[in-house]
């Protein structure tokens, strides 16, 4: 049954409004380091602003544990950098049409040329990455760009899979997503010098997190409003991308229901949801996949006990309720 969700909480991020206004002009002044040529592509894909939470993460983290300098700003770049990278070359890879209300960089010029774009950028964001005098920062972000290729390369291994596990994709998707996110707020931490044990929750914080979020897009792929999403949905299942709702889905499924799902998958056509819901129960699928995330997301403000009380804290604890609420929008939808 559809149900009703609550208003939004507030944004999360108001109280770093200003660090991601800078984060965001040296994010489109990254453009002016490559050659003239280059430099109208990644201007282009740098310059449709995203959630930027990444940066938020690594600011926050910065502002908890004693504050926010430079070298807050460089990481934030660097991590929104290869995020923004990761993207073109997920685009390319799922065929998606457009990113943030845009066309994407292989809807405007071809895959090969959105192949050697996000290499760039990748390229540079760990040129920057050689900056920081704690070489650990850069061998971090250089792992963690590592770990999102690798769960690119896992999750394509494995599609059209019907013997993926939910374990499987936890794995795939830490790899992929929450890898930069547990990067963005334990770097984030240790820039100040924090104990290990400081760094160590909140990059578990940021790997949880992460996790929840890549669970809330996969969900959001299945029941989103392309227009209110700002991207191409309905891609995963045309692609056998197989998520944790589908997973959900799979288990509760008969054999003959497995089958001609199977039998849908393969033709790799986009599938709406009325065509799930005639398989098995897809609104179930669903809501376990929500109830899932949100006990992790329980999971990840546990580990911000290692946090003094502070206006950073509370921030904290709001992303973790803004991402509550748009889980809450998917159950509802």
């Amino acid at each position: 049954m559809k149900q009703t969700h609550p208003s939004a909480p507030v944004f999360p991020f108001e109280l770093i409004r200003a660090d991601l206004e800078v984060v965001e002009k040296s994010i489109r002044d990254q453009a002016r380091a490559f050659d003239p040529a280059v430099e109208g592509y990644v201007s282009y894909v740098c310059q449709s602003s995203g959630k930027r939470i990444r940066p938020a993460l690594a600011l926050m983290a910065g502002g908890a544990t004693g504050g926010k300098t430079a070298e807050h700003t460089r990481l934030s770049v660097i991590l929104e950098m290869v995020h923004i990278a990761s993207l073109v070359h997920d685009d390319i890879m799922d065929g998606a049409a457009t990113r943030r209300g845009l066309p994407t960089a292989a809807a405007k010029w071809g895959s090969a040329l959105s192949v050697l774009l996000g290499d760039a950028l990748f390229a540079r964001a760990l040129e920057l990455a050689t900056e920081f005098e704690d070489t650990h920062v850069c061998r971090s972000i250089a792992r963690a760009s590592r770990d999102v290729c690798s769960g690119e390369i896992l999750q394509t291994q494995r599609r059209f899979d019907l013997n993926l596990s939910v374990p499987d994709y936890l794995r795939m998707i830490e790899m992929k997503t929450a890898a930069l996110f547990a990067a963005a707020a334990g770097l984030g931490a240790r820039l100040n010098g924090v104990p290990e044990s400081v760094e160590r929750a909140l990059h578990s914080y940021g790997m949880k997190l992460g996790t929840v979020y890549q669970i809330y897009d996969d969900c959001l792929d299945l029941v989103g409003d392309e227009a209110k999403a700002g991207k191409t949905l309905r891609t995963d299942l045309a692609k056998g991308k197989l998520t944790l709702p589908v997973l959900h889905l799979l288990m509760e499924a008969t054999d003959a229901q497995k089958q001609k799902l199977n039998k849908m998958l393969l033709k790799g056509e986009p599938m709406d949801t009325t065509l799930l819901a005639g398989i098995a129960d897809y609104e179930g699928a669903i809501e376990k996949a929500v109830s899932f995330a949100q006990v992790m997301l329980d999971d990840a403000r546990a580990e911000l006990v290692c946090l003094a009380g502070s206006p950073y804290k509370s921030a904290f604890e709001d992303i973790a309720a803004y991402l509550r609420h748009l889980l809450d929008q998917c159950r509802a939808a």
